[in-house]
């Protein structure tokens, strides 16, 4: 697989194909497996990642602590706000609806992590729904942000425990802003730009789960994540390009992430995890876990 974006765009330009083609044919010479198989694990993972948006969406999920749940259904049903009937309001339910599954232990696609894993089916099953999208035209774009995340986990880190949540949030909205942009028609020096757009937006962000759990802030970093890299998709689609190639985006990640003091790297030690409300939210909560044997 590609280590730099820079290098996969130039070959699909060189080609000219896309860049899920592109990756699609490196994936297939990695693995010694023919590009339809990978294709059928591409379906499987959009199959899992529509469910959890569907099962999220129904409203009656609690994480164990109870702090999340119920949060995507009153976007999809509640009282209409601004943004009532847009895609836009449709993929924050969305994220938000992968995420609450998530913390109530229901199945989910690490993309790229467990705790950045709203985003990107968020982004692709959103707008596909909103556009007219078909299937393969999103599993096209599923290969595209696996791309986008092999260059990022060689170039930086997709661990919120190294890099703080600027490597799990902000590495799926560049992963979703990218393929998203490819997926609506974009050229590959398009994708890059979304993608360097989106990342650019999430550089320093830190790590700070309430008593540990992949709760609080998390959900809603997802729902913010996604918001993130609808931005770039519309500044890509509409011309706009980031000074800053994608590669040097992921590379100053890369650098903050490792020079980020440890308490704002999944440690629950900083951040909103400990402010008075989180650290008591965070005692309250594990005591009645521990209580109930959780």
């Amino acid at each position: 697989m590609f280590k730099s974006l820079a290098d996969a765009i130039r070959e699909a330009e060189a080609r000219q194909t896309t860049l899920a083609a592109v990756a699609l044919e490196a994936e297939a010479q990695d693995q010694g497996r023919p590009v339809a198989e990978i294709r059928d694990a591409l379906r499987r993972a959009l199959q899992v990642m529509r469910g959890a948006v569907d099962r999220g969406l129904v409203g009656d999920l609690r994480s164990a602590s109870e702090l999340v749940g119920g949060d995507a259904a009153k976007l999809r049903t509640g009282p209409a706000g601004p943004l009532a009937g847009t895609a836009f309001r449709d993929v924050l339910a969305r994220a938000l609806a992968v995420q609450e599954v998530n913390a109530a232990m229901g199945v989910i696609v690490a993309a790229p992590t467990a705790g950045g894993a709203g985003v990107l089916p968020a982004v692709l099953t959103g707008l596909a729904v909103a556009q007219g999208i078909d299937e393969e035209r999103v599993v096209d774009a599923l290969a595209t942000a696996g791309l986008i995340g092999a260059v990022v986990a060689e170039r930086a880190s997709l661990s919120g425990a190294e890099g703080g949540c600027q490597a799990e949030t902000g590495a799926a909205a560049g992963m979703a802003a990218g393929a998203a942009v490819e997926m609506l028609g974009g050229t590959p020096r398009q994708v890059g730009h979304a993608t360097a757009l989106a990342q650019q937006g999430t550089l320093g962000l830190v790590c700070d789960p309430l008593g540990g759990l992949v709760e609080l802030p998390c959900v809603f970093r997802n729902a913010t994540g996604a918001a993130i890299a609808l931005a770039a998709v519309e500044m890509a689609m509409a011309g706009i390009e980031f000074a800053i190639p994608a590669d040097e985006v992921i590379d100053t990640m890369g650098e903050i992430g490792a020079s980020m003091d440890v308490r704002y790297r999944e440690t629950a030690g900083g951040g909103l995890a400990a402010t008075p409300t989180g650290r008591r939210l965070a005692r309250e909560r594990l005591y009645e876990l521990k209580r109930s044997g959780g």
